[in-house]
């Protein structure tokens, strides 16, 4: 070969054909190398360099003459001359190993005169391309969603004529899907603010809100409830955290201040968390504390009129008694793409939790057409769903006929500051006020979460829940490397165990257990068991401090009871909170099934069947319970 490179292989890219033909025109200057046949790129010099041959190739065999191509008219005169797509027609099976461009999805390009003996196909010169355009605001997602969606319709264009040539339309549902997709837009979440709800006076849950905010009651063996939807924000990138406040919010504060920080805790970039506690302003409205959730969000709704949060455009209103791991931005994206106002999280029930929760009816549209908080009766029935329109197999729609409330909102900020400043001024619940008279106003809609959730707002929910965590397989479980669960770093040791039987249970870190046996049981941190100590299905919340041992030995000395529980105690079936001190010889098993009893005098109450031996209390030694 000469040192040359012929015209039809140094044109540019953006003149090449790229077509399945083999043939090569009469006036083609090599013939292929018969060392490695190609249908077209193999033989090809390199467009930069001479390929030298010692052997004088064969001599290619005569090929078919092929017709001349069609001849183009001139434009009239101040026209452009009409561009022409080149389409392949035939195309042979590719050698192993090679895959011509041709077989992945690109049938024709625009090609060079030189190379116009090809195919028998017509080709003009090829417009210069214009300017790439800046790219759009449609996300990745939905980008390569639109793309997908041009190549499977590429089987069912239309070919249409054109005064300027062939075009090719896709058909009209595929033109419909990538109009759609490219329309998606990505929610940031610098965008959406979330209101952690902890202001209520947390009755359902006392005693264990006797000294403390809901929020604030210790679950899991170390965390704290105020945790659950807290790292939720985090783990969605959500940074703009806004916690209200009312009652007994002391430790809460305090956790919240140790915890989600810019310093120790866990840190957060450009974000902020802050604790709104009630206040009372000048003016006989600025007199009253908050009268509800939707009162306590009125009273603030003033912070999102700051400069700094004019970019806020979807509030999410999050409880702080559930258990559950959710994708919040995932809410807001399907409430952003759905075009609602507001958007009510919701989760499939059966009939015999039904009437605890507030229940939503929705068209299979997925719009809200009712509400009703906590139905009983007719009323509960009238609030069944057929759950198949949602997604849930037969057998599933059978056992759940009901769609609960999760109390987890988002609302377009402007619905928001018309709700509860102009429609709705008077209106103190969003679940028994406001969403249900904004279903008949305005567009909301529920978006079916199919996860793990559990209302966790009463002793026996809250029991049961924290048990339900030693299962071999639980339903919800804390040790998630992907979207871990935050809480305070304590430093505390790890847990020293001595010569015990643990069976199914959890136990927190800076223990101490001594030949003591622990079963289906939740071990809180600094928890401390003497000998011959037996727990079963029990919860107990652990210690805020140590005690020394010279402290013990005098307590001890003096008859006093240290903090823990001491020896040859037995309890069954019991919610044991922090600092208390159990005696010797104790047994705590509620034998004769009491279900409610109020004795604070000797430091328990008694819920649902459950024991709760309240915070501080001292519990004599040879007590029974």
């Amino acid at each position: 070969m000469g040192g040359r490179a012929p015209s039809w292989v140094t044109a540019p890219p953006s003149s090449r054909l790229v077509t399945r033909a083999t043939a090569r025109g009469a006036g083609s200057e090599k013939p292929p190398s018969p060392a490695r046949a190609s249908p077209l790129f193999s033989a090809l010099p390199h467009p930069t360099r001479s390929v030298p041959s010692r052997t004088k190739p064969p001599a290619a065999p005569p090929l078919a003459e092929t017709p001349p191509p069609p001849r183009v008219p001139a434009p009239p005169p101040g026209r452009a001359p009409p561009r022409v797509l080149a389409v392949a027609v035939s195309s042979p099976t590719p050698p192993p190993g090679r895959l011509p461009h041709a077989h992945r999805g690109a049938t024709a390009e625009m090609a060079s005169p030189a190379a116009a003996p090809l195919a028998g196909a017509a080709f003009l010169p090829a417009p210069p391309r214009p300017a790439r355009r800046a790219s759009t605001a449609a996300p990745r997602r939905a980008r390569a969603s639109s793309v997908s969606a041009a190549a499977a319709a590429a089987a069912s264009c239309v070919l249409a004529d054109a005064p300027r040539g062939i075009k090719m339309e896709q058909a009209e549902d595929a033109q419909a899907a990538a109009a759609a997709a490219a329309a998606r837009r990505d929610v940031s979440p610098d965008t959406v603010a979330s209101i952690i709800l902890g202001g209520g006076a947390g009755t359902r849950l006392f005693p264990l809100t006797q000294t403390r905010a809901k929020p604030a009651v210790p679950v899991g063996g170390c965390y704290r409830l105020i945790d659950i939807p807290m790292s939720n924000c985090i783990n969605s990138k959500i940074n703009k955290i806004y916690v209200l406040t009312q009652f007994n919010s002391q430790s809460l504060n305090r956790h919240i201040a140790r915890t989600y920080n810019f310093g120790e805790g866990v840190g957060f970039s450009g974000g902020s968390v802050e604790v709104l506690a009630a206040t009372q302003t000048a003016g006989e409205s600025g007199k009253k504390w908050f009268q509800g959730t939707a009162d306590a969000v009125r009273q603030f709704l003033w912070l999102f009129e700051d400069a700094r949060l004019k970019c806020i455009e979807n509030i999410l209103i999050l409880s702080g008694d559930h258990l559950y791991r959710m994708d919040y931005m995932d809410f807001v994206q399907k409430h952003v793409d759905s075009g609602a106002d507001i958007s009510v999280a919701c989760v499939p029930m059966d009939e015999s939790r039904a009437s605890d929760l507030g229940l939503v009816k929705a068209d299979r549209n997925g719009r809200i057409t009712d509400f009703l908080e906590k139905p009983k009766g007719e009323s509960l029935k009238s609030m069944q769903v057929d759950m198949s329109l949602f997604g849930l197999s037969p057998e599933l729609a059978d056992k759940y006929k009901y769609m609960a409330s999760m109390g987890i909102y988002v609302f377009k900020a402007d619905v928001l500051r018309k709700l509860l400043k102009g429609h709705y001024p008077t209106a103190n619940d969003f679940g028994s006020e406001v969403i249900p008279m904004a279903a008949k106003d305005y567009d909301v809609q529920a978006y079916l979460f199919n996860g793990y959730w559990e209302d966790i707002g009463t002793i026996k929910s809250f029991f049961e829940a924290n048990l339900a965590l030693t299962d071999q397989s639980p339903n919800f479980y804390f040790y998630d490397p992907v979207k871990p669960i935050f809480t305070s770093p304590r430093f505390l040791p790890p847990t020293r165990v001595e010569d015990c039987k643990v069976l199914n249970s959890i136990v927190s870190h800076g223990c101490f257990l001594t030949e003591c046996s622990v079963e289906h049981s939740v071990i809180g941190i600094r928890s401390r068991l003497e000998p011959g100590v037996q727990l079963k299905d029990t919860m107990m919340m652990g210690a805020d401090y140590y005690q020394t041992e010279a402290e013990r030995f005098s307590e001890l000395s003096d008859g006093k009871v240290p903090v823990g529980v001491g020896e040859n105690t037995t309890i069954r079936n019991c919610i044991i909170d922090k600092n208390a001190r159990i005696g010797k010889n104790v047994v705590i098993m509620n034998s004769d099934n009491v279900q409610e009893a109020d004795r604070p005098a000797e430091g328990f109450y008694i819920r649902s069947g459950i024991t709760v031996v309240l915070k501080n209390a001292v519990i004599p030694d040879g007590t029974t319970i």
